[in-house]
């Protein structure tokens, strides 16, 4: 599983509609309307590689009002999750 997160700067007018736009896209878990230099950000899961251009620039970029993206591939992914379970392996429950 790919995992990327795209910076999206939209019109500031429509970021409830935008978000609730591309969250519903195939290949999107998650939307967040945040502070700062971008109005929201997606996280995107694919299978492959070739997929992100089918999901960013084929589907995100083309949702109206959606000004500019700016993405970001994760190499390695590390969670809470992860490390506790990572410190239970070999402990009884």
């Amino acid at each position: 599983m790919i995992t990327s997160i795209v910076l999206i700067k939209t019109s500031t007018e429509r970021i409830p509609e935008i978000a609730e736009q591309i969250a519903a896209l195939e290949g999107v878990s998650e939307v967040y309307s945040v502070t700062g230099a971008h109005d929201l950000i997606a996280m995107v899961r694919v299978a492959q590689h070739d997929d992100l251009a089918d999901v960013i620039p084929g589907r995100i970029s083309k949702v109206p009002g959606v000004i500019s993206t700016e993405t970001h591939i994760a190499f390695r992914t590390y969670s809470q999750h992860d490390l506790e379970s990572a410190f239970a392996i070999g402990l009884d429950a």
